[in-house]
């Protein structure tokens, strides 16, 4: 089996690039260019990285966004046979705001070992550490489910921290979760950097819970697997859903069935890496400097379980990628 562990800094910036890429546009209220230029950026960096890879899937399409095509081939075709789920900004109505959270994020395998489940519609997750590996169940309830991590953890229910998308479609949990006295964050994007800050001790974060979209499942799958804990994923069922969602759902996966990390995220070497591009709960934002930017990014992979976590200086004059992109900061 080839080494990811030697992949890993090339694919760090490629989440790097696609963060400068959507930074350039933070606050300016444009969606389309923020996924557009966090897509030309990563998938100029991707092509000239030594692999012989395939973007399996990309979140975006589903909302007319800018995206790497459905199967598309990537790097030099030189390298290992890998694949992608991409998200180049995961987090765009936040980064067009000039909000917290975003971050540019990716999962990477051998070919074969990402399953994506449909991006048609949400699916309900849960994810913590590593300390309620094995004991949770979606069949449980939220009060269950708090109790569980609030024993396996060795924490008073008061002082156990979830976090959650600040959706309409969540406020009956959030009803539940305030009426258990749990403290909890809201954010406004971003549900892969909030599932891979529940398993770093340092954020403070103890439980992932609500519904997103699919592609983003996987990429967090990875790097929860990497990172020893654990992740449920479900279809989501919705009163608003198109009532063919589940019969259409039904042709590609098991609309009742639980996914765990282990199927999304399969085999014993995976890689995830992510940059942030706003400040948020698991790493800072994109600093522009003269000439330049200051990148804050994480990686961590299979077998090993190592987290790295890096600060980058880009510096865009006479830098064989970036100064293509024309970047005037002064």
């Amino acid at each position: 089996m080839f080494s990811l562990r030697a992949l890993s800094p090339s694919l760090t910036r490629i989440t790097t690039a696609a963060a400068i890429g959507a930074a350039l546009h933070i606050g300016q209220g444009n969606k389309t260019i923020v996924d557009q230029k966090a897509v030309e950026f990563s998938r100029t960096m991707l092509n000239q990285t030594e692999v012989d890879g395939e973007v399996i899937v990309c979140e975006g399409p589903k909302d007319h966004a800018p995206a790497f095509s459905r199967r598309e081939k990537v790097g030099t075709g030189s390298g290992p046979r890998v694949e992608f789920v991409i998200d180049p900004v995961d987090g765009t109505t936040a980064v067009s705001k000039g909000q917290k959270d975003a971050i540019s994020a990716l999962a990477c395998a051998p070919v074969g070992k990402l399953q994506v489940l449909p991006d048609d519609g949400y699916y309900y997750k849960v994810a913590t550490n590593y300390a309620s590996k094995g004991k949770l169940s979606l069949d449980m309830s939220i009060e269950e489910i708090v109790q569980e991590v609030s024993t396996a953890k060795d924490k008073r229910i008061e002082n156990l921290t979830a976090i959650m998308l600040d959706r309409e479609r969540h406020e009956g949990i959030l009803k539940r979760l305030r009426n258990l006295g749990v403290r909890i964050i809201l954010i406004p994007d971003g549900d892969i950097a909030a599932a891979v800050a529940t398993c770093l001790p340092e954020s403070g974060i103890d439980l992932l819970l609500g519904a997103g979209a699919g592609p983003e499942a996987t990429i967090a799958a990875t790097a929860i697997k990497c990172l020893r804990g654990t992740m449920l994923v479900k279809v989501w069922r919705d009163k608003k859903d198109d009532p063919g969602r589940l019969k259409r759902l039904g042709e590609e996966v098991e609309v009742d069935k639980t996914y765990t990390e282990d199927e999304l995220a399969q085999g014993d070497y995976l890689v995830f890496t992510a940059s942030g591009v706003t400040k948020g709960e698991l790493l800072d934002g994109v600093t522009f400097i003269s000439n330049g930017a200051v990148v804050e990014s994480l990686c961590t992979r299979l077998p090993s379980g190592t987290i790295e976590k890096s600060r980058t200086t880009v510096y865009f004059v006479g830098h064989p990628v970036y100064e293509g992109f024309g970047i005037n900061i002064g």
